[in-house]
């Protein structure tokens, strides 16, 4: 059974900060909002203003740390203590999924996503990831239920560091890499063409428009092209994620990339950046140690890291223990045309030692 899994709507413009007020009143008019300081003073005085012109009353909440099951459970008891109708939620990716947990164990509350980073689908896609306190991966938790609307203003993406939008197109680019290799033995399936579809035009998007829109994002001007990249980080990539059957098909990159969340060294790379390295590791499994010319080149393009920083204690042990603590579903791992094993992981791993 195929399913789509989306937001009811979604909202991009140039300044919307300014008429946030005009597209939550439909929804609600008491309203909690979650966010963190940056996010918070990267859409004021704009959002605050607009709520108060539309006679929408709130409280202020914010995520310090990580999207963890302690911060969703407060999150959840102080939303139901307001009596809040609605629930916004201002800011990167733990933010947005700390608050689509929360929404989920609240019926009557409506969500709407205000992304202020194009660094993940996050505000789109439908599950929140779980993390530590300290960054560890926990789970991918499936959504009881979606946004009814995602605000996008491309100019405070503009204002973001461009690191951020970079790790967004690699991470949405790694859809297209991860569910293109389950094509070759379920040529027919009609979900996973969807899947593969969409992210192949994000793929193409990053093609034609990506080296603008990385130049736009660092002069902190709104072009084109910056919002057409912005729309394939979050669109376009989080509607291949809301493409469900009855077989799933989990990114090899992605389950690479939860094992890296683990490890300390790495807690400064952003997700999109793990990502990124784990695409490499993917590839050099998928083509025999030669990783495929067209990703390594993206990669480059994009600043991701291809090799793991210093690594505490005795570096090819560490690397050995990573490799063995990369899970993967066995039944997915069939329907991949390569191996997926310990071994093949902590030979990919090494590969990534000398410079490509």
């Amino acid at each position: 059974m195929l399913a789509i899994k989306s937001p009811s709507a979604y909202a991009h413009e140039a300044g919307l900060r300014a008429r946030a007020g005009e597209f939550i009143k439909p929804y609600a008019t008491h309203i909690r909002i979650l966010t963190s300081p940056q996010a918070w003073q990267a859409v004021n005085p704009g959002v605050s203003q607009s709520l108060e012109a539309n006679g929408i009353r709130w409280q202020l909440e914010y995520l310090h740390g990580e999207c963890t099951d302690e911060a969703i459970a407060g999150l959840t008891q102080n939303t139901q203590q307001q009596g809040a109708e609605l629930l916004l939620a201002i800011g990167g990716g733990r933010v947005l999924d700390a608050a689509k947990a929360a929404a989920g164990q609240l019926p009557d509350i409506r969500l709407v996503n205000f992304a202020t980073l194009a660094a993940t689908c996050a505000a789109w896609s439908p599950v929140a990831i779980i993390y530590t306190a300290d960054g560890g991966y926990v789970r991918s938790q499936p959504l009881k239920k979606m946004p009814d609307l995602v605000l996008v203003d491309s100019e405070v993406i503009a204002q973001s560091d461009v690191r951020y939008l970079k790790a967004g197109i690699v991470d949405a680019l790694a859809k297209y890499y991860e569910f293109r290799p389950y094509q070759r033995r379920n040529p027919h399936d009609l979900a996973l063409g969807l899947k593969v579809m969409t992210a192949q035009q994000a793929l193409e998007t990053y093609r034609q428009y990506g080296d603008a829109a990385v130049a736009a994002n660092r002069q902190q001007q709104v072009t084109p092209e910056l919002v057409n990249v912005i729309d394939a980080n979050i669109v376009l990539a989080g509607l291949a994620n809301s493409v469900r059957d009855v077989v799933p098909t989990p990114g090899f990159a992605h389950a690479i990339h939860n094992r890296l969340t683990r490890q300390p060294e790495l807690h400064a790379w952003l997700h999109g950046e793990k990502v990124g390295y784990s695409l490499l590791v993917q590839s050099l499994i998928e083509h025999d140690g030669v990783p495929d010319a067209g990703l390594l080149a993206l990669l480059r393009q994009y600043d991701m890291p291809l090799q793991l920083p210093a690594l505490d204690g005795d570096r090819q042990a560490a690397i050995r223990r990573i490799a063995q603590q990369i899970t993967f579903p066995q039944g997915a791992a069939e329907r991949l045309p390569f191996t997926v094993s310990a071994a093949a992981l902590e030979q990919a791993l090494l590969a990534t030692e000398n410079p490509f």
